[in-house]
């Protein structure tokens, strides 16, 4: 028994003195933000100061995807036979996506790498930073499969000049850029959580009608992205968060609360503007309404919005259950057809586009 006890120490001892390197040095980002002082240390896979690190790693790693791979040329056929002002509002929603996504990539996932806790923080927000640098280059691979060359230009010019969504991508960038660490998170989560949820209800909503399967399989990949982009910044909130005071806690939730409404009114104004001459506006909001609630839960808050405010149509939830479904073959170029769960009886009128 004593000798034992004499091993675990011993091993103990020896564990610590392995460690002793990592108290003794700093992160390469820490070197280049802190004056350019101290010894830098590479990073260990070996041990893992949060596990949670290391489960997301994998997982990532084990969803990595790319757009070449999507049959993209099968919706065709099926984008053939939407009028041009579906075509319209089709690239117009997918280019409002690449914007968001186009920053989310090179501002506000590239932030949160120096308010990261661990080493292993700092490169999984590169990570999630080249994962969703794929998913603007994703709609891209979509316009370049069905869509001419002015319809392209045409859609990125009206980027530039839509104030409505210049205004809701502008909002988030000054708490990317900013001092503070957790508003800084807060606003990172809220461009997976919350703002890019309205552009995803157009592609489901076609697809639940069998128009363009195979663009919606992108979203789908994009979606199980940002489930766990979501996740894991929501977590990392939340180990931040607990360490602060009660005062500290309510001031942070308040701010969280504060800028998730200004954003619901500026997305309210987006997508009526947006869906306005096909019509689904309304349901668009309640689809990002009820995701603006799952964010607050990411974050280890209570929704606050009603069973009425968060109301999505059967036909949108059996899309949505692919997301959960990773054995589901997205590259088999069956589309969406095959793992809708859930179905309600349609009209005439559902069918014209």
């Amino acid at each position: 028994m004593i000798n034992s006890k004499l091993n675990s120490n011993s091993n103990n001892n020896k564990l610590k003195i392995k460690n002793d390197y990592y108290h003794q040095s700093v992160s390469p980002l820490e070197y280049a933000f802190n004056n350019f002082s101290g010894k830098m240390r590479s990073i260990n896979w070996n041990i893992i100061n949060d596990p949670k690190d290391l489960e997301v790693w994998t997982r990532i790693v084990q969803n990595f995807w790319i757009p070449e791979k999507i049959p993209l040329s099968n919706d065709l056929e099926s984008w053939r036979t939407l009028s041009p002002t579906w075509k319209k509002v089709v690239t117009r929603t997918f280019t409002g996506l690449t914007l968001l996504d186009t920053i989310q990539a090179t501002i506000g996932d590239v932030a949160q790498i120096k308010h990261s806790l661990t080493d292993h923080e700092q490169v999984i927000y590169t990570n999630f930073a080249f994962m969703v640098g794929v998913h603007a280059r994703s709609y891209g691979s979509i316009f370049s499969t069905l869509c001419s060359s002015e319809e392209i230009e045409e859609a990125h010019n009206w980027v530039i000049n839509n104030e409505k969504l210049q205004k809701r991508a502008r909002i988030l960038i000054p708490f990317y850029v900013g001092e503070d660490p957790l508003k800084s998170k807060v606003a990172a989560a809220l461009m997976p959580g919350f703002l890019l949820y309205g552009g995803f209800y157009l592609p489901f909503y076609l697809s639940a009608r069998s128009k363009l399967p195979n663009t919606s399989d992108i979203i789908r990949l994009i979606l199980r992205d940002k489930v766990i982009h979501n996740y894991y910044s929501g977590y990392k909130f939340q180990k931040k968060v607990e360490k602060l005071s009660p005062e500290k806690q309510d001031e942070i939730k308040k701010f969280t609360f504060d800028l998730l409404y200004k954003l619901i009114e500026l997305e309210k104004d987006y997508l009526y503007d947006l869906y306005s001459e096909v019509g689904l506006a309304e349901s668009a909001i309640k689809f990002s309404i009820y995701n603006a609630g799952k964010f607050l839960q990411n974050l280890g808050y209570d929704s606050p919005f009603s069973k009425e405010e968060t109301e999505i149509e059967p036909e949108i939830f059996s899309q949505l259950s692919a997301r959960a479904d990773e054995n589901h073959d997205f590259f088999s170029g069956n589309g969406s057809s095959y793992v809708m769960a859930l179905a309600e009886e349609t009209e005439d009128e559902d069918w014209e586009f």
